[in-house]
């Protein structure tokens, strides 16, 4: 597992402590802890870590506020957000935000170390059956009058891998699924990308949730 920079964002100090526990036993590098909004944002700007590991629920600001200004470093980070809570408002707030995924306190420190691997790399993740809500969010805001139904034309490779993207497979299933070599999932991502003019995989995800490639 790559080693990562890790900053770890809750205002319970116990659970903050257990999480910077496990992710230095995986072998990720935990650069920073804190348990309020506004450190978290002064501190992130300073020590630049990979992934933020962030609660909503913080004594000074939102998480979803902060996830906003995280946004803004240079470079940003990824933001997995861990909360108690599984309500979908504060799932789509999140994701409107900018997190990249979000998990429930509930998870296993299997999937929870998973995810912070996966969110690194820029994948969506989320808690099973949280997913459902933002997959209905987006076709929602997609069925309005006016939403764009064109686009860049892909090759059917490219089509049929953001399929498999959209369905929330990591680059590694899409590879053994396709019978392809990782690098070719990676290369055929990019090219899709630069297509459809998108930053990153998490804007690839919301652009196939919005034309229905998700339920191919």
């Amino acid at each position: 597992m790559k080693r990562l920079r890790v900053m770890v964002v809750d205002d319970h100090p116990m659970w903050r402590d257990a999480v910077a526990r496990d992710l230095g036993e995986a072998g990720h590098e935990v650069v920073a802890t804190t348990g309020e909004g506004r450190q978290a944002l002064r501190v992130a700007a300073a020590v630049r870590p990979d992934v933020v590991v962030l609660d909503l629920r913080l004594p000074d600001l939102p998480g979803a506020e902060v996830a906003r200004g995280l946004a803004t470093c240079a470079p940003p980070p990824r933001v997995l957000v861990l909360s108690a809570s599984g309500e979908q408002e504060d799932v789509l707030e999140a994701v409107k935000a900018g997190a990249s995924g979000y998990l429930v306190k509930s998870a296993s420190r299997q999937d929870f170390l998973e995810a912070v691997a996966r969110t690194a790399e820029g994948e969506p993740v989320f808690t099973p059956g949280l997913a459902g809500l933002v997959l209905g969010e987006y076709r929602r805001l997609a069925a309005r009058p006016g939403a764009d139904d064109g686009g860049p034309r892909l090759t059917e490779r490219e089509t049929e891998v953001l399929r498999l993207v959209a369905k929330g497979l990591s680059y590694k299933q899409i590879a053994e699924r396709l019978v392809l070599s990782h690098r070719t999932v990676q290369n055929h991502v990019q090219n899709t990308l630069s297509k459809l003019q998108l930053h990153n995989r998490v804007e690839l995800v919301r652009y196939a949730i919005e034309r229905g490639l998700d339920e191919g």
